[in-house]
């Protein structure tokens, strides 16, 4: 990991950072929650490599040196709270020198800010004393299932890169409304963030958004208490903000008990007849192993908060 020197006010980069861009360096060493302001000193050209203005995506060297403005520097009565104790530890899917695979909870925060003192990413560092254990990608706080997380950053940088290719696959299932026609298709569209919801902003289609797409597979059709409803797998092709919740939508089957894109009488059916939460679950992630080079599949559980669907409903 880099280096930090001279009262915080530089990172000199090690090897284990060589060829990193500087963007994700600093989040990297800064943290995550303090992206919005890093990118903003990057912009402004208040963040130098060596003394020259940079840009987010240069890449750093081994030996580079990079001046850290005061805002982001952590010392005195500006260090960070230290995180609670991680009161309950996630189920573990897999656990080995450079991976960690949980099954998160449902209305888990992923990553301290936004109104939240920690997440499960600043819990887990302080569970396991390390400040290299990083996020390999990201689940929304409603959502369940498969977390990948990395404990060395060689492995991170390799898990990081298969997403990017699209090597590595994640599957989710989902509970939505009505039955899907056709069964199975593939969705496109533009996603940018948009307007407020309850103090939250959504994610709107958008012409002009970041290209997303998601394959989707009806598994089975069903009635609960009279109501339509079908279990739908899901694969991402792009890793967008609220991606699947949007998608599903814009086919006109949200997410049983989406708050945000859900109509509002079919999330008050929902909730009336015992549903509870979003209805969105990390299923399976395949990958390559970083280091081992094989094949790994692993697979999280349905939730329990599902049970008042799969125990109430009929099968089409």
């Amino acid at each position: 990991m880099a280096n930090t020197h001279d009262s915080q006010a530089y990172i000199f980069i090690d090897k284990n950072e060589d060829g990193g861009r500087l963007d994700r360096v600093l989040l990297r060493h800064c943290g995550q929650e303090h992206r919005p302001l890093i990118m903003r000193l990057i912009r402004k050209g208040n963040i130098r490599i060596n003394g020259k203005r940079s840009k987010a995506q240069d890449r750093v060297a081994c030996e580079d040196r990079i001046f850290i403005p005061a805002s982001l520097r952590h010392n005195g009565e500006d260090k960070p709270p230290t995180a609670r104790p991680l009161l309950h530890m996630p189920d573990i899917l897999l656990e080995d020198e450079g991976l960690l695979i949980l099954n998160k909870p449902a209305g888990t925060v992923v990553h301290g800010g936004s109104g939240h003192q920690d997440g499960l990413i600043e819990q887990l560092k302080a569970h396991y004393q390390s400040d290299d254990l990083r996020l390999a990608h990201r689940l929304d706080r409603d959502t369940s299932g498969c977390l990948l997380l990395a404990r060395q950053l060689p492995a991170l940088r390799d898990i990081t890169e298969q997403f990017r290719l699209h090597q590595a696959k994640k599957t989710y299932f989902a509970w939505v409304e009505g039955h899907p026609f056709p069964a199975a298709g593939h969705i496109a569209s533009g996603l940018s963030k948009g307007r407020l919801h309850g103090g939250e902003r959504m994610v709107i289609d958008n012409e002009d958004g970041k290209r997303s797409t998601t394959d989707f597979h009806t598994v089975l059709r069903a009635t609960w208490y009279d109501i339509p409803i079908a279990l739908v797998a899901l694969q991402p092709h792009s890793g967008r903000t609220h991606q699947l919740r949007v998608h599903m939508q814009q086919e006109g089957h949200a997410i049983l008990g989406d708050p945000k894109y859900a109509s509002s009488d079919a999330l008050k059916r929902y909730r009336q007849h015992g549903g509870r939460g979003l209805a969105l679950h990390a299923w399976r992630l395949r990958f390559t192993h970083p280091y081992r080079k094989h094949a790994v599949e692993v697979q999280a559980p349905w939730p329990d908060s599902w049970s008042p669907i799969t125990q109430h409903i009929t099968m089409c």
